[in-house]
């Protein structure tokens, strides 16, 4: 089964829920992985079963770059804070740099991410 990360910082937990709603049906047809608080979240509210890596500044954005870099996963879902200093900010960087070098589709934003949804369907 393909799979999608879902990761967002604290400041936009609630908006990646609110989406993880909207577009249950389409997400209930991948693996889903996200990082700690947002899986648990996710899985808390949502009903959704979401596979919880470590909290990003725990190595969690780490841990889904490798499967990123391993061709796992089929895109991210990262809604980002712009606004906020992250004390993990070399490892949100690492994980844009992979999607990237891997060609892996990545939204940082609502925006983004309903365009990415979009296309999956």
């Amino acid at each position: 089964m393909k799979k999608i990360a879902l990761i967002a910082h604290d400041k936009k937990k609630s908006d990646l829920i609110e989406f993880a709603h909207e577009n249950k049906e389409l997400l209930k047809k991948y693996s889903l992985v996200a990082t700690g608080t947002t899986g648990r979240l996710l899985n808390e509210k949502t009903d959704l079963k979401v596979i919880r890596m470590a909290s990003g500044p725990l190595g969690g954005d780490q841990q889904i770059g490798g499967q990123v870099a391993s061709k796992e996963v089929e895109a991210v879902i990262f809604l980002r804070d712009a606004l906020t200093a992250q004390p993990h900010e070399p490892d949100v960087s690492a994980l844009l740099r992979i999607c990237d070098v891997h060609n892996i589709p990545l939204a940082t934003n609502l925006a983004t991410a309903s365009m990415l949804i979009s296309c999956l369907e």
